[in-house]
C-alpha cells in the first residue's frame, strides 16, 4: 500500500476580489479556481481523474498558506507565489502553464507571444484554450494573457475580474518606483 492520497482536500475561499475554490493533494496545491466560472465541472473533473481521487471538504496546511498568500497578493504585498503545485492536465497544457509562470508581475503578453515562448507560434488558439483551462489561477498567472490588439481576451473569473486584477499589479508596480 502507498502514501499516496485518495482524496483532494477542498475549501471554498471568499475574498472581496472573488470566491475561490481551494484544493490540496499531497501536500499540493491543485485547485486554485473561481467557484462559479463556466467550466468549473469539466476543471473538477479533470483535477479529479488526473489525480484519481475525489473531493472532500477538509482544510490542509497548502490551504491555508493559499489563503493567505492569496489575501497578500490582493493586499498588494506580495507579486509572486511560495507554494507547491501539481497541474492536471496534457503535456501541452501543462507546457502553456509552466511559460505562463515565467510571465513576471504586472506583464501582459499576448496570446502569440505565450505561444512563442513553447516554441510553437501556430498554436495560438490553443494555447488561449489551455490558458483558459487553467486550474491554479492567480497562482499561475493566466490573468495576464492579453489579446494580440491589446484587448483582454477572455478569463475564467470574468473580464471585470481581469482588469481588476492587471490594474492592481499596474498600480503596485508604480507605487514600488516612488
Amino acid at each position: 500500500m502507498n502514501n499516496v492520497e485518495s482524496h483532494i482536500s477542498i475549501q471554498y475561499f471568499q475574498h472581496a476580489y472573488a470566491e475561490f475554490i481551494l484544493g490540496s493533494y499531497n501536500n499540493a496545491l491543485c485547485l486554485c479556481d473561481f467557484r462559479y466560472r463556466n467550466m468549473r465541472n469539466a476543471v473538477d473533473s479533470r483535477v479529479q481523474q488526473s489525480l484519481n481521487a475525489q473531493f472532500i471538504e477538509k482544510n490542509s496546511d497548502v490551504i491555508e498558506t493559499t489563503k493567505f498568500q492569496l489575501s497578500e497578493y490582493f493586499s498588494g504585498a506580495r507579486t509572486s507565489f511560495d507554494l507547491p503545485l501539481i497541474t492536471a492536465g496534457t503535456p501541452f497544457q501543462k507546457s502553456v502553464w509552466d511559460a505562463l509562470q515565467a510571465i513576471r508581475y504586472g506583464e501582459t503578453p499576448s496570446y502569440r507571444d505565450l505561444a512563442t515562448m513553447i516554441d510553437n507560434e501556430g498554436a495560438v488558439r490553443a494555447v488561449g484554450t489551455a490558458n483558459g483551462a487553467n486550474a491554479l489561477a492567480i497562482i499561475i498567472p493566466c490573468h495576464r494573457v492579453i489579446a494580440s490588439d491589446g484587448s483582454m481576451g477572455g478569463y475564467g473569473g470574468g473580464l471585470p475580474l481581469k482588469k481588476r486584477l492587471l490594474a492592481l499589479e499596474e498600480k503596485v508596480l508604480a507605487y514600488k518606483k516612488t
